[in-house]
């Protein structure tokens, strides 16, 4: 399991809610997270796996402590407020960051590993990447949020991903990906 990429169909499709939760969903959800941190990202949703499921996986501490870790199955965004906009990257854009408006404070309903349900409040990044992640579930991807400024600033980059051999764009090794400066971390 890798990292899929733009221009993957995976991506733009919204994904079906999970209704078994059995033990090989903790399976999934680990190998998520060590993607994830191979990656140097802070959250990856199931279509950037892909799986054609309403999962994802985040942490957002610096150091990736393990309690900070959270998954979350079938989220449902509540309530949003605020507004901020800031630098926001994903993994299934390598090398890509752009400008994106997004709620200061997120309101988050969604189960967890055994189908118990959880409400979760999240500001500052924590609520950036709920929005980044539930935005791939719904099949709304990085390249939805440009403006035409910023396709055209990012137009080489984005016509190197959509190059790729189809293999390639499906499963790139994390060494592919890129930071342009090393303490970046993407958001998915």
């Amino acid at each position: 399991m890798n990292v899929v990429c733009y221009p993957s169909e995976i991506l733009s499709r919204p994904t079906p809610r999970i209704e078994k939760f059995d033990p090989g969903l903790r399976d999934l959800a680990r190998r998520m997270f060590e993607i994830m941190y191979e990656a140097n990202g802070v959250g990856l949703a199931g279509p950037q796996a892909g799986l054609s499921l309403r999962i994802c996986v985040m942490n957002c501490d610096p150091d990736h402590k393990p309690e900070a870790e959270l998954v979350m199955i079938n989220p449902e965004i509540l309530e949003l407020s605020g507004n901020e906009v800031g630098e926001e990257g994903c993994l299934s854009f390598p090398g890509i960051f752009i400008e994106v408006s997004r709620a200061q404070h997120v309101k988050v309903r969604f189960q967890d590993l055994d189908g118990q349900v959880h409400t979760l409040e999240a500001e500052g990044l924590p609520a950036r990447a709920v929005q980044h992640e539930v935005d791939h579930l719904n099949g709304s991807l990085l390249i939805h949020k440009m403006s035409m400024v910023q396709r055209l600033a990012h137009r080489r980059a984005l016509k190197m991903l959509e190059l790729r051999r189809p293999a390639e764009a499906e499963a790139p090794k994390a060494a592919e990906v890129e930071e342009p400066k090393p303490k970046r971390r993407r958001s998915s």
